[in-house]
């Protein structure tokens, strides 16, 4: 019985590899050396944002297991935002005010890049980009980052949501 206590839990294995390629690949230089996705905290989370949403594209007609697993990468998502906000010395006060309004914009930013997605408007892609991932500054390489979105939700809808739940997510080479 007290061994259980220091067994690994293999349940969760899976839904930190997945949580792991997602920051790798949100992690790529080209996001921020050549297209211009501003490389702060803000940056980093919003590039991390965008490659949870292609998950959840990917996995949102699921149910039971992929549900689940779905909910799991968000909690953990968030409880490393968490985390990372206390290391960057915010207060254990003003962390959960942070962290409502992180939810708030991934599930905004989910939202309009689900509904440009869906009507195959990249067009709108670009716009919901602009606005949130580049904000005042001229999104000069708008399309190639709204072009490598629709490149990869195609690529993860390929892939068997099994093999997903499992722990292996591959967005591909490098963009």
């Amino acid at each position: 019985m007290i061994l259980s206590l220091f067994r690994k839990n293999t349940a969760t294995e899976p839904v930190y590899a997945v949580y792991s390629a997602i920051v790798a690949q949100s992690r790529q230089p080209r996001f921020y050396a050549e297209w211009g996705v501003p490389d702060t905290v803000t940056g980093r989370f919003d590039m991390i944002s965008l490659h949870i949403a292609l998950l959840f594209r990917r996995l949102r007609a699921a149910s039971g297991e992929q549900k689940d697993f779905s909910q799991a990468v968000f909690d953990l998502f968030f409880g490393d935002m968490d985390r990372s906000l206390r290391e960057m010395g915010v207060g254990d006060l003003g962390v959960p005010k942070r962290i409502q309004k992180m939810g708030n914009i991934f599930f905004g930013l989910l939202a309009a890049i689900n509904e440009a997605m869906d009507r195959n408007d990249e067009a709108a892609l670009e716009a919901v980009l602009a606005r949130n991932i580049y904000g005042e500054v001229s999104p000069a390489h708008v399309g190639a980052l709204a072009q490598y979105l629709i490149d990869h939700d195609r690529a993860l809808a390929s892939q068997p949501a099994a093999k997903i739940v499992g722990g292996s997510l591959d967005f591909g080479a490098a963009p």
